[in-house]
């Protein structure tokens, strides 16, 4: 099966985590359980998801010139990532995400500080005509600098590239960037901002999908947490429900989802066979603890796939 090149355009930030037996109010000092630092970033997190479930990936992100962003290189270099186009400067500083993992549910609040991979320069951006061009399938979020995300929807759109577009942290979209986005993967509260519809269930899932069908996307997959997911284009729907799986850390579970998703796509899986697979990516990524150490591989995934 042909297996195209991804490219992942968003961030990096260190992840500093700490998990602890409730969150805090506010003023309130909660002692916690335990602390890691990783790796982490809605663009890094995907990448790796992508390629340990089997895709060819090259990251372009920014990184500062220090202890975080060595640690970024070296982790790269590691899952064996392509980092050539990642741009470091000497004047910024690595992004960092703070993170509280509730030990009894599982849920988490993070407060991002994004740092150097938000200020991607017009000509640092322009300089990756030619890698987008010769992508398979690119692979976005919104945690850079919007006009540089935009950008390199175009360029894609220009070249014939398919997109995937994971609209995360949510904001308002111009119907610009919707337009021509082949693949666009919001969770319910994304959605919500973007078409204005409430998503709580399949049916106002239906109707938001129809919004933005008709703002141009090709292919609509909104994600609804524990209710699995729900897809639309102009031909066909579809509805997945979880895997089971014992909840540990639900970090990073939207990423592992795209993550796998384009790789499915990158591989030539049809769209309901990607979704499954992303499905399945997605639900194994909650049963560890922490973002990039839990993105599952290709071998897991296709285990439950064969179940």
């Amino acid at each position: 099966m042909e297996n195209k090149k991804i490219v992942v355009f968003g961030s990096y930030v260190t992840d500093l985590t700490g998990r602890t037996p409730k969150f805090p109010t506010e003023g309130e000092t909660v002692m916690g359980v335990s602390f890691k630092s990783g790796p982490g970033g809605k663009g890094s997190n995907q990448a790796v998801a992508a390629k340990r479930a089997g895709g060819d990936v090259t990251l372009v992100t920014r990184l500062g010139e220090d202890a975080f962003g060595k640690l970024a290189l070296d982790f790269y270099d590691k899952e064996e990532i392509d980092s050539s186009k990642i741009i470091v400067d000497k004047n910024s500083d690595t992004g960092a995400a703070l993170i509280i993992v509730n030990e009894v549910t599982g849920q988490n609040e993070i407060v991002v500080i994004i740092g150097a991979c938000g200020e991607f320069k017009p000509e640092e951006v322009q300089a990756l005509e030619g890698t987008v061009a010769s992508a398979g399938i690119v692979l976005c979020q919104l945690e850079t600098n919007p006009e540089a995300t935009y950008k390199v929807l175009e360029m894609a759109k220009q070249a014939g590239v398919p997109t995937v577009l994971n609209p995360a942290p949510a904001r308002k979209l111009p119907d610009e960037v919707l337009n021509g986005i082949d693949y666009f993967t919001p969770n319910e509260t994304e959605a919500e901002i973007i078409t204005g519809v409430a998503v709580t269930d399949c049916e106002s899932a239906s109707k938001a999908a129809d919004v933005l069908l008709g703002k141009g996307v090709k292919n609509v997959v909104i994600t609804l947490g524990s209710k699995g997911y729900y897809a639309k284009n102009e031909k066909s729907e579809f509805t997945g429900t979880p895997i089971k799986v014992a909840v540990v850390d639900t970090t990073g579970a939207g990423d592992a989802f795209n993550g796998g998703f384009t790789a499915a796509l990158a591989a030539g899986m049809s769209f309901e066979a990607a979704l499954k697979y992303g499905n399945v990516t997605g639900g194994l990524s909650v049963e560890k603890l922490g973002t990039t150490p839990a993105m599952p591989y290709k071998e897991e995934i296709e285990t439950v796939l064969n179940k």
